[in-house]
């Protein structure tokens, strides 16, 4: 995993982004948020605190659902 940057330089993650990464940000609390980089970054209503922190770590591997079953005749 990535070392942790203060969120002031979030406005540069675009040059940081590497296919198979995403970011993850964290506020004062603690509280985690996995995401692609955008500038604009919407920020969870749990969230009481601004973000401080974020880096770069390995995207999650995607996870497949289960099949819906076919219907009854």
């Amino acid at each position: 995993m990535g070392e942790w940057i203060d969120f002031e330089r979030w406005k540069e993650c675009p040059q940081l982004e590497r296919p198979g990464y995403a970011f993850e940000v964290r506020n004062a609390e603690g509280q985690s948020l996995f995401t692609a980089c955008d500038v604009s970054l919407k920020l969870p209503s749990s969230w009481t605190s601004a973000p401080v922190q974020f880096r770069l770590v390995e995207a999650p591997k995607p996870r497949h659902s289960t099949p819906i079953p076919r219907p009854r005749s």
